[in-house]
């Protein structure tokens, strides 16, 4: 798996400074994908030594999060279990154009989760007729709650 950017965000997951990592060789292929060129195979290597390093030149975020990596979801879920496993307190979230069933194998190592396609005719997440769906991930009990959180991305105004 490669990458091809890393940026620092403060919109892409409520309420948490997020290094957001910019992952190619996406095999969903949306229309109207504002990140087209993510489809190539570009970029360095994503492993947990560069991850590392990565949180390291980048450090004040509370939250890592994945943006995209739907080839190899277990891989997903590996780099998320490294984060955690080096920074405890660290929160981690997956991108993904998948949908949700096909995302359940990563939902135990992430605290966040947008899934769905991007489909131009329905619009981003702050859109109120997204098909895309934001999940914070809640734990108690060991049992494992979605609570869908879209709705914080929808443009507010005085």
């Amino acid at each position: 798996m490669k990458y091809v950017d890393v940026k620092v965000v403060f919109r892409e997951v409520p309420d948490e400074v997020t290094l957001a990592i910019n992952i190619s060789g996406c095999p969903v292929g949306c229309p109207g994908c504002h990140s087209a060129y993510l489809k190539r195979d570009i970029g360095e290597e994503l492993n947990e030594e560069s991850l590392e390093e990565l949180m390291r030149i980048n450090s004040g975020v509370s939250c890592v999060s994945f943006m995209g990596g739907d080839a190899d979801p277990a891989y997903i879920a590996q780099l998320s279990r490294y984060v955690k496993k080096i920074v405890p307190q660290m929160k981690t979230c997956w991108y993904s154009g998948r949908g949700l069933e096909e995302a359940r194998e990563v939902i135990n190592t992430l605290d966040y989760l947008k899934v769905g396609p991007y489909d131009d005719r329905y619009g981003p997440l702050d859109s109120k007729t997204t098909n895309q769906r934001f999940y914070r991930i809640c734990r108690g009990d060991g049992e494992i709650e979605l609570e869908d959180i879209t709705a914080r991305f929808r443009k507010t105004y005085f």
